[in-house]
């Protein structure tokens, strides 16, 4: 090994490095000499630090200011030490080049999100209480939970999502008990401010709870009884666009107030961007039940971020933090003033970010994004490791899992990676026993879809396989995230089919009894809260990993051809109770989590 950015003896500091921090770099090899060649982002030119040379190694020591950089190494003959696969550090022909972040040097994330569980919850499905609903005339409410939610367009080609089953806020009191019996200690809820349609991203006022969920007394009794047993609350922010049918917008004339769709003289008009006043104005993707705020306008920004303001209100209720809808789409001075809000309130709310590729090197709309560099999130939904994990569990491929995992060591701040939100499925996603189910979906229509369930054979076959995808989104770094019944076996394809109601009394308890043991394994390891992550074994299928903390973890999952491991003492499954003495024979589909006895 040449070089390798994960191992100490090569990189003092194993992934992204605070700024201004002394750096040493050691390259392994007998050559004539070595110079690292580094550049920051937006920049064409290379900045050459010859390395000196002692014995079989050559070394350089770094202190970097705030930013992304890039590198590699040029040794004799015109060639170069790049990144090659899983880091091996090969000679090529051509730079290839290793990422470096450098972040803020007083940048952390929240200690209580780490080693924790997520919970998400869609609210009008997950538990209803027995409040009656009054809804209004262009509102259907549906009498038997747990049929299929509306999904076909109306006569204007519309789809309306304006079905409510009635779940609210004191359901979700209710199940708390429940909740809590799996592990969980932060609850993630899709948006419940006043909204027109059942999913409620076209926010109609941000500063009212939607009165289907319940009022403000709920939210609050919600945040107090969550708290008892351990669980903060993280709430849905969706700034980057609000609902037409609004007290900002409103398109309909439903409000009171006079909406920038009614005048020029509104108060709201500057919120948002016209481009044919009234008709024609910026909207999310085009839709224009969804007119696109205009974060750089100062009445905006401060009724979302300034004294008072939404994140202001809700944070110094006591949540626990907020999940940012669609934050690639948002200015990164709007984002800086959310955390430095909510920062300011709580230090320990957690920011979590919707990315769904690398967020370290994220560019959108032309721009770099820096949001770990320590002044914009703690965290990004892990749609990278999700895809990762699915592709593994389907298909047999360790290799990109691999490499996933590797980049996110490589990329971010350590106490980052200990706070990655962790999904495999969302609201936005397909469910994950559906996504593994095999079943062929696409190209097929919402309304085929719709009627597709899996088969005893299938569904068997997607549990076994649900279990293993689960284990390892359990056991890797980061916090798991777990959607509303995907415990309980819940299937479902494209929106709003993955957002059914919770099948009460209808559970998988074997799935249930499943993810309730992964939680007791998380909670009773410390290795899972902030511990390294150490490659054991990755080939053909089967992937054998560590995880160090004060205690030591090795997890085992094996989809090829039978293996044996031998090791000298006693090992215990976690997953099984079985203690293994100087040997465990792992057959294809096995699996386990083990420590020493």
């Amino acid at each position: 090994m040449l070089y390798n950015p994960l191992y100490k003896q090569f990189k003092s500091i194993t992934g992204a490095v605070p700024a201004n921090k002394k750096l040493t770099i050691r390259v392994k090899g007998d050559f004539g000499s070595v110079v690292l060649l580094l550049r920051k982002d937006g920049h064409d030119f290379c900045m050459r630090f010859p390395m000196q040379k002692e014995s079989d190694q050559f070394i350089t020591n770094l202190q970097l200011d705030r930013g992304l950089y890039f590198y590699y190494f040029e040794i004799e003959g015109g060639k170069f030490i790049g990144k090659g696969n899983y880091y091996s550090g090969e000679i090529t022909e051509k730079p290839c080049e290793y990422q470096l972040t450098v972040y803020d040097k007083d940048y952390t994330t929240p200690e209580w999100f780490k080693g924790g569980i997520i919970y998400q919850i869609f609210p009008d499905r997950f538990c209803k209480s027995q409040a009656v609903k009054q809804l209004p005339q262009d509102k259907v409410f549906r009498e038997n939970w747990g049929e299929t939610p509306y999904f076909l367009p109306n006569a204007q080609g519309e789809v309306l999502n304006n079905d409510f089953f009635g779940g609210d806020i004191q359901g979700i009191i209710s199940k708390l008990d429940y909740i809590a019996s799996l592990g969980v200690s932060c609850i993630y809820l899709n948006p419940i401010f006043l909204a027109y349609s059942n999913h409620r991203y076209d926010t109609a006022n941000f500063l009212e709870i939607d009165p289907i969920l319940g009022d403000l007394e709920d939210f609050k009794s919600l945040i107090e009884q969550a708290d008892k047993y351990g669980i903060k609350i993280v709430l849905d922010g969706v700034f980057n666009h609000t609902g037409s049918d609004s007290i900002y917008f409103n398109k309909k004339g439903k409000f009171n107030e006079k909406g920038a769709f009614q005048g020029k003289d509104s108060k709201y008009y500057d919120w948002f961007k016209f481009i044919d006043y009234p008709n024609k104005y910026e909207s999310w993707w085009g839709i224009q039940t969804l007119p696109a705020t205009n974060k750089g306008e100062g009445g905006f920004k401060e009724y979302i971020t300034g004294k008072d303001g939404v994140i202001d209100f809700y944070t110094k209720l006591g949540i626990g933090g907020w999940r940012l809808d669609v934050v690639d789409e948002l200015p990164t001075d709007f984002v800086k003033s959310i955390r430095k809000t909510a920062k300011c309130v709580n230090k320990d709310a957690i920011i979590i970010g919707e990315v769904w590729e690398d967020a370290s090197n994220k560019i959108a709309y032309g721009v770099r994004r820096e949001y770990f560099q320590g002044k914009e999130l703690d965290s990004v939904m892990n749609y990278p490791l999700k895809n990762a994990i699915i592709d593994y569990v389907k298909n047999k491929n360790e290799k990109t899992l691999v490499s996933v995992i590797l980049d996110q060591i490589d990329h971010y701040p350590k106490f980052v990676l200990d706070s990655l939100m962790n999904i495999l499925s969302t609201h936005d996603t397909f469910r994950l026993i559906s996504a593994l189910g095999d079943e062929k979906v696409y190209g097929k229509t919402k309304e085929q879809r719709s009627k597709i369930t899996l088969s005893d054979e299938k569904l068997l076959q997607a549990k076994n396989s649900l279990k293993i995808a689960s284990l390892l989104q359990y056991t890797l770094c980061g916090v798991p995230s777990l959607y509303y019944g995907d415990e309980a076996g819940m299937q479902g394809y494209t929106d709003p089919l993955n957002r059914g109601c919770f099948p009460w009394g209808n559970e998988d308890l074997e799935l249930v009894e499943w993810y309730r043991l992964l939680g007791k394994i998380r909670r009773n390891n410390d290795a899972f809260i902030k511990g390294d992550f150490e490659l054991i074994y990755s080939k053909k299928g089967c992937l054998i990993f560590k995880r160090l903390g004060d205690n030591e973890v090795m997890i085992a999952v094996n989809l090829g051809d039978e293996i044996t491991l031998s090791f000298e003492g006693k090992l215990l499954n976690l997953l099984s109770s079985k203690i293994y003495v100087n040997e465990i024979v792992l057959k294809s589909g096995d699996m386990g989590v083990f420590v020493s006895r």
